[in-house]
Protein backbone atom coordinates (compact mmCIF):
# COMPACT_ATOMS: atom_id res chain seq x y z
CA UNK A 1 0.00 0.00 0.00
CA UNK A 2 1.39 3.32 -1.09
CA UNK A 3 0.86 6.36 1.83
CA UNK A 4 2.14 9.67 0.43
CA UNK A 5 4.55 8.22 -1.77
CA UNK A 6 6.31 5.74 0.71
CA UNK A 7 5.31 2.05 1.52
CA UNK A 8 3.37 1.32 4.39
CA UNK A 9 5.79 -1.40 5.32
CA UNK A 10 8.47 1.38 4.92
CA UNK A 11 6.54 3.58 7.67
CA UNK A 12 6.79 1.15 9.97
CA UNK A 13 10.01 0.05 9.86
CA UNK A 14 10.56 3.86 10.46
CA UNK A 15 8.44 3.88 13.52
CA UNK A 16 10.22 0.98 14.90
CA UNK A 17 13.44 1.83 14.16
CA UNK A 18 13.53 5.34 15.85
CA UNK A 19 10.57 4.47 18.19
CA UNK A 20 8.39 6.37 17.13
CA UNK A 21 5.15 5.21 16.61
CA UNK A 22 4.30 6.65 13.04
CA UNK A 23 1.35 4.92 11.93
CA UNK A 24 -1.36 2.11 13.28
CA UNK A 25 -2.19 -0.27 10.94
CA UNK A 26 -5.41 -0.20 12.09
CA UNK A 27 -6.06 3.45 11.09
CA UNK A 28 -6.14 1.86 7.61
CA UNK A 29 -8.08 -1.11 8.27
CA UNK A 30 -11.81 -1.69 6.65
CA UNK A 31 -14.62 0.04 8.42
CA UNK A 32 -16.88 -1.68 5.63
CA UNK A 33 -17.56 -4.78 4.56
CA UNK A 34 -19.26 -5.17 0.69
CA UNK A 35 -21.09 -8.62 0.50
CA UNK A 36 -21.84 -9.46 -2.85
CA UNK A 37 -24.05 -12.74 -3.60
CA UNK A 38 -24.80 -12.80 -6.84
CA UNK A 39 -26.42 -9.69 -7.72
CA UNK A 40 -27.28 -8.62 -4.35
CA UNK A 41 -24.57 -6.36 -2.38
CA UNK A 42 -24.96 -5.46 0.90
CA UNK A 43 -22.58 -2.96 3.05
CA UNK A 44 -21.89 -4.22 6.94
CA UNK A 45 -19.65 -2.52 9.06
CA UNK A 46 -16.72 -5.05 10.04
CA UNK A 47 -17.71 -5.19 13.49
CA UNK A 48 -20.96 -6.40 12.61
CA UNK A 49 -19.17 -9.35 10.44
CA UNK A 50 -16.77 -9.58 13.55
CA UNK A 51 -19.46 -10.24 15.57
CA UNK A 52 -21.26 -12.70 13.14
CA UNK A 53 -18.30 -14.73 12.62
CA UNK A 54 -18.14 -15.11 16.18
CA UNK A 55 -20.83 -15.38 18.13
CA UNK A 56 -23.80 -16.24 15.22
CA UNK A 57 -25.47 -13.21 16.04
CA UNK A 58 -26.35 -10.47 13.14
CA UNK A 59 -27.54 -7.40 12.25
CA UNK A 60 -30.71 -6.51 10.80
CA UNK A 61 -28.97 -5.82 7.67
CA UNK A 62 -26.93 -8.85 7.47
CA UNK A 63 -29.82 -11.30 8.69
CA UNK A 64 -31.89 -9.92 5.63
CA UNK A 65 -28.84 -10.39 3.34
CA UNK A 66 -28.16 -13.76 4.26
CA UNK A 67 -31.58 -14.92 3.36
CA UNK A 68 -31.93 -12.71 0.21
CA UNK A 69 -28.64 -14.73 -1.04
CA UNK A 70 -30.25 -17.75 0.41
CA UNK A 71 -26.94 -18.48 2.02
CA UNK A 72 -26.48 -20.78 5.37
CA UNK A 73 -25.33 -18.75 8.30
CA UNK A 74 -23.36 -21.42 9.66
CA UNK A 75 -21.42 -22.26 6.46
CA UNK A 76 -20.86 -18.49 6.16
CA UNK A 77 -19.09 -18.44 9.62
CA UNK A 78 -17.56 -21.36 8.77
CA UNK A 79 -15.71 -19.79 5.42
CA UNK A 80 -15.24 -16.84 7.73
CA UNK A 81 -13.63 -18.11 10.94
CA UNK A 82 -11.54 -21.21 9.02
CA UNK A 83 -7.67 -20.72 9.97
CA UNK A 84 -4.72 -21.45 8.00
CA UNK A 85 -1.32 -22.18 9.25
CA UNK A 86 1.85 -20.05 8.08
CA UNK A 87 4.50 -18.78 8.49
CA UNK A 88 4.88 -14.94 8.37
CA UNK A 89 8.61 -14.72 6.95
CA UNK A 90 7.62 -17.63 4.16
CA UNK A 91 4.12 -15.89 3.39
CA UNK A 92 6.10 -12.50 2.53
CA UNK A 93 8.67 -14.01 0.77
CA UNK A 94 6.07 -15.66 -1.33
CA UNK A 95 3.70 -12.52 -1.53
CA UNK A 96 6.55 -10.55 -2.86
CA UNK A 97 8.14 -12.77 -5.89
CA UNK A 98 6.70 -13.21 -9.24
CA UNK A 99 5.15 -16.19 -8.52
CA UNK A 100 3.11 -14.71 -5.45
CA UNK A 101 1.90 -12.24 -8.39
CA UNK A 102 0.37 -14.82 -9.92
CA UNK A 103 -0.98 -16.48 -6.76
CA UNK A 104 -2.60 -13.47 -5.67
CA UNK A 105 -4.89 -12.35 -8.98
CA UNK A 106 -7.84 -15.65 -7.83
CA UNK A 107 -7.70 -14.37 -4.48
CA UNK A 108 -8.24 -10.98 -5.27
CA UNK A 109 -11.62 -11.56 -7.00
CA UNK A 110 -12.39 -12.60 -4.01
CA UNK A 111 -11.59 -10.29 -1.61
CA UNK A 112 -11.13 -7.22 -3.29
CA UNK A 113 -11.66 -2.82 -3.18
CA UNK A 114 -14.82 -1.83 -4.14
CA UNK A 115 -13.44 0.15 -7.11
CA UNK A 116 -11.02 -2.42 -8.52
CA UNK A 117 -8.07 -0.72 -7.80
CA UNK A 118 -4.49 -2.22 -6.35
CA UNK A 119 -6.35 -5.20 -5.77
CA UNK A 120 -3.32 -7.29 -5.74
CA UNK A 121 -1.24 -4.85 -3.70
CA UNK A 122 -3.84 -4.61 -0.79
CA UNK A 123 -4.35 -8.05 -0.35
CA UNK A 124 -0.48 -9.00 -0.35
CA UNK A 125 -0.76 -6.72 2.88
CA UNK A 126 -3.68 -7.73 4.26
CA UNK A 127 -2.35 -11.23 4.53
CA UNK A 128 0.85 -10.20 5.59
CA UNK A 129 -0.82 -8.13 8.54
CA UNK A 130 -3.15 -11.59 9.16
CA UNK A 131 -0.31 -13.65 9.45
CA UNK A 132 2.16 -11.21 11.14
CA UNK A 133 0.76 -11.69 14.83
CA UNK A 134 -0.15 -15.29 15.26
CA UNK A 135 1.05 -17.14 11.79
CA UNK A 136 -2.62 -17.89 11.01
CA UNK A 137 -4.67 -16.86 8.70
CA UNK A 138 -8.69 -16.73 7.92
CA UNK A 139 -10.73 -14.66 5.60
CA UNK A 140 -12.03 -12.53 8.68
CA UNK A 141 -8.90 -11.72 9.79
CA UNK A 142 -7.97 -10.59 5.89
CA UNK A 143 -11.01 -8.21 5.60
CA UNK A 144 -10.34 -7.08 9.30
CA UNK A 145 -6.56 -5.81 8.13
CA UNK A 146 -7.79 -5.09 4.40
CA UNK A 147 -5.70 -1.86 4.25
CA UNK A 148 -8.97 0.24 3.13
CA UNK A 149 -12.14 1.86 4.43
CA UNK A 150 -14.28 -0.27 2.52
CA UNK A 151 -13.43 -4.36 1.26
CA UNK A 152 -15.86 -5.52 -1.29
CA UNK A 153 -16.10 -9.88 -0.38
CA UNK A 154 -17.68 -11.79 -3.42
CA UNK A 155 -19.37 -14.91 -1.49
CA UNK A 156 -19.91 -15.99 -4.86
CA UNK A 157 -16.13 -17.08 -5.35
CA UNK A 158 -14.68 -16.73 -1.43
CA UNK A 159 -14.99 -20.32 -0.90
CA UNK A 160 -12.74 -21.28 -4.29
CA UNK A 161 -10.65 -18.54 -2.84
CA UNK A 162 -10.21 -19.85 0.59
CA UNK A 163 -9.75 -23.09 -0.96
CA UNK A 164 -6.58 -21.97 -3.16
CA UNK A 165 -5.26 -20.13 -0.33
CA UNK A 166 -5.50 -23.80 1.39
CA UNK A 167 -3.71 -25.13 -1.58
CA UNK A 168 -1.41 -22.70 -1.76
CA UNK A 169 -0.18 -22.56 1.85
CA UNK A 170 0.19 -26.56 1.89
CA UNK A 171 2.41 -26.01 -1.27
CA UNK A 172 4.82 -23.42 0.53
CA UNK A 173 4.52 -25.42 3.81
CA UNK A 174 6.79 -27.82 2.18
CA UNK A 175 10.36 -27.60 -0.17
CA UNK A 176 9.00 -24.52 -1.11
CA UNK A 177 8.77 -23.06 2.17
CA UNK A 178 12.07 -24.56 3.65
CA UNK A 179 13.92 -22.90 0.38
CA UNK A 180 12.47 -19.54 0.58
CA UNK A 181 13.69 -19.59 4.47
CA UNK A 182 16.99 -20.07 3.80
CA UNK A 183 17.05 -16.66 1.48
Amino acid sequence: MKLQGLSFRLLLALGVATGAIVVSPSAFAAQQVILKYGILRESVSVSDLTTFAETGNTSPALQAHLKLSRQKPEAVRQTLTKEIRINPIVLDRVMNSPIGNVLLDPLSQAIRTPTGGADRQALRGALALSASGDGKLSVLEIVQKYPTQEVLVDGDRIVDAYRRLSDLVDRIKGPLGSILLKR
